[in-house]
């Protein structure tokens, strides 16, 4: 895949790191992508922390690219030039994936991208984005929205969740969730932007044998885990657990174990020939017709037509 990445002047420095650390070199054991950041004028260009940055590529990088995602910047109340929102269009028009991070969503949107789609941005923007582009269904709560050839994530660090959606989408969970663990990152997070407008303190040991626990589940997916032994072994009742485990991931420790279940599930199909009964007792479901069901409802397809999209196995 050839990715570009519309760097605008006064672009933000942490954005510009998430996409070069994402779809960068991940070593020999990961393939690479054509990646390349672009701007107005090739040359140097202002960033919001002051420290220029040296854009070799022009906006006609964007027409042959791949995917294009447009990155947030300082300036973003005032519209990007005519020229780059038709740049942006005539991509999106020959078949491009388009991508905003963060408030690189109002370059979409006033290039008429996202008129009668939903759409996500960060979170302390998404009124603004809602009053100034009426047509656009704007999701405050979400960390990325996927409206098929046009996706929009919420800001900061979201920008990470967007890119491995897009390579989970692409490429599929292996692909993903190898490149998550060579940024030491979750593959995947449960819930929305909400879990964020407050961060909790951590107040004693707890949020230390938290992890430690999480990290345990991880490793025994194929015991039942129920939230009664988690709690025991955080040493903590399961009502204070339940209330710490949703502060610190945003979900119910039922919801985290079901997406980790189906995760492992995904992984497990796409890279290896194991029959689905015994990837249904390695991910912790006690029957393939359970893994089946919950394959199904959560993400719309049975285990096998996931594994013959990606493989050629049976």
């Amino acid at each position: 895949m050839t990715v570009a990445a519309y760097t605008p002047p006064g672009v933000g420095m942490l954005a510009v790191g998430i996409v070069s650390e994402v779809f960068g070199p991940h070593g020999e054991t990961l393939p690479g992508f054509d990646f390349a950041l672009c701007t107005d004028r090739p040359g140097p260009v202002p960033t919001d922390l002051g420290v220029p940055l040296t854009i070799t590529h022009g906006l006609d990088k964007l027409a042959s690219a791949d995917l294009v995602i447009a990155l947030p910047w300082a300036g973003f109340r005032t519209p990007p030039a005519p020229a780059v929102l038709d740049a942006l269009s005539a991509a999106h028009g020959r078949g491009s994936l388009v991508a905003a991070h963060c408030v690189g969503a109002f370059a979409l949107a006033a290039a008429g991208l996202l008129d009668g789609r939903r759409a996500t941005t960060h979170w302390r923007f998404a009124q603004l984005l809602a009053r100034r582009h009426p047509n656009v269904t704007v999701e405050p709560d979400a960390l990325y929205v996927d409206e098929g050839r046009v996706i929009t994530g919420a800001g900061a660090a979201a920008g990470f969740d967007l890119c491995l959606h897009l390579l989970r989408r692409e490429y599929g969970a292996a692909m993903a969730n190898g490149v998550a663990r060579d940024m030491v990152l979750p593959s995947h997070r449960d819930g929305g932007q909400a879990q964020y407008l407050t961060a909790p303190v951590p107040e004693d040991g707890h949020d230390e044998r938290l992890a430690e626990v999480l990290a345990w589940a991880r490793e025994n997916l194929h015991q039942p885990l129920p939230v009664a032994e988690l709690a025991r072994r955080a040493v903590m009742s399961r009502r204070t657990f339940a209330r710490r485990f949703t502060a610190a991931t945003g979900t119910t420790p039922h919801a985290w174990l079901r997406n980790l279940r189906l995760s492992s599930a995904e992984e497990l199909l796409e890279t290896t020939d194991l029959p689905v009964e015994e990837i249904a007792r390695r991910v912790g479901y006690g029957s393939a017709a359970v893994l089946r069901e919950q394959f199904v409802r959560r993400r719309g397809v049975p285990p096998r037509s996931y594994r013959r999209s990606f493989t050629n196995t049976p």
